[in-house]
């Protein structure tokens, strides 16, 4: 019974991310980026951001009001860096190369 219990909240807490990362995969996708990028960014964001920073990230719906196409990376980062705070911008731009590279 000792092991069943840690084993029971492990697998709990597995699922709440997992949940989490569903959640952030699929804001990702909705704001454009394609599956495999979205879930690449999403389990690097749940990994690294707490989930009130994953909410002030999800709070970000009025990029989606704007043209992104139009847009430049450096417009858009300037956005970002305005919006949020250092480290959840740190975190997204990080997020963002990494899975751009391994592709």
């Amino acid at each position: 019974m000792r092991i069943l219990v840690p084993l029971l909240a492990a697998l709990l807490v597995a699922g709440c991310a997992t949940s989490v990362e569903s959640r952030v995969e699929s804001k990702l996708i909705e704001a454009g980026l394609s599956r495999p990028m979205a879930s690449c960014m999403a389990e690097r964001l749940v990994d690294r951001l707490s989930n009130d920073q994953l909410r002030e990230l999800g709070g970000l719906a009025n990029l989606r009001d704007r043209n992104l196409g139009t847009m430049t990376i450096e417009q858009l980062l300037r956005h970002l860096r305005a919006s949020v705070d250092p480290q959840v911008y740190e975190v997204v731009t990080r997020a963002g190369i990494g899975c751009a590279i391994a592709g």
